[in-house]
């Protein structure tokens, strides 16, 4: 079900490390330089991708992954061309875990199990629906596992103990915890969880956790890991890098590869600082 997600963690374990794991929209700036984004991505040192189709409501974004949207859909990105790029990314590199991150509309606009069959097809490991809480997941769940692939889950600061506890057991792959309430963006700084959440989740033996909302910096991987989480998930400042470097490619795709590295060279030392 999501093998490739069990063998990267497997496979951090042994190296003492934790997970850096890079987010991108689909399509932003456009469809071939979004390839060589996420080709520096992975050659920089990123564990697993977690990448968006661009939505025309993206409720659950801040204004800089907003815009990513926007300039994806203005250059032509559609479903069907992102999951072509997905494919494309998969030949390459089979065996690196990769994640969508979408919004409902976008899943069953046709049939969820026509979304989901030509995510599998393109090589997805794993679906997070932005706009979808656990409790309304069920049919979701029902499509993604039909297909093989793994449903993921955010585990939000604010969460009850059942909320948590189904968000354990429901979710594969690994578990979206939420450093913070709100939308995504490095405006407002990360909070690291509280021990309350991390306790709960890892008695209902949910799948490893990766804290995600406003991490930009190195030293907040490393905190993120030292509280407990299993690695860190960055988008806004990576979005950012891309749109104040629209002219300038090669710097562009200079400064993401500095920050992946940087952020990727974090997830080592907080272990070694263990």
């Amino acid at each position: 079900m999501s093998q490739r997600y069990q063998r990267c963690f497997e496979q951090l374990t042994q190296k003492k490390a934790g997970a850096f794991v890079p987010f991108v929209m689909l399509g932003d700036p456009d469809l071939a330089l979004c390839k060589k984004i996420i080709k520096t991505l992975i050659v920089n040192g990123a564990d697993a991708l977690e990448l968006g189709i661009p939505f025309s409501d993206p409720v659950a974004d801040g204004p800089v992954i907003q815009k990513a949207s926007i300039r994806a859909l203005a250059n032509g990105a559609t479903v069907k061309k992102c999951l072509a790029l997905v494919h494309s990314i998969r030949r390459e590199y089979p065996e690196i875990p990769i994640g969508l991150l979408v919004y409902a509309n976008l899943v069953v606009t046709h049939s969820m199990d026509s979304f989901y069959r030509q995510a599998s097809a393109a090589g997805v490991d794993s679906v997070l629906i932005a706009d979808v809480p656990v409790l309304e997941s069920r049919a979701f769940i029902q499509a993604a596992k039909d297909h093989q692939i793994a449903p993921i889950f955010i585990a939000t600061p604010n969460a009850n103990e059942k909320t948590l506890q189904q968000v354990a057991t429901l979710g594969e792959g690994y578990t979206y915890l939420l450093s913070r309430a709100g939308v995504t963006g490095t405006e407002v700084k990360a909070e690291m969880p509280v021990k309350r959440i991390i306790k709960t989740l890892s008695q209902h033996s949910a799948p490893p956790l990766l804290l995600g909302f406003g991490i930009s910096s190195p030293a907040q991987v490393k905190k993120a890991i030292q509280s407990g989480a299993k690695g860190a998930i960055s988008g806004s400042a990576l979005v950012k890098v891309i749109a104040e470097n629209l002219a300038d490619e090669a710097l562009m795709l200079d400064k993401l590869g500095q920050f992946v590295a940087n952020m990727k060279q974090a997830t080592v030392d907080s272990k070694e600082a263990d």
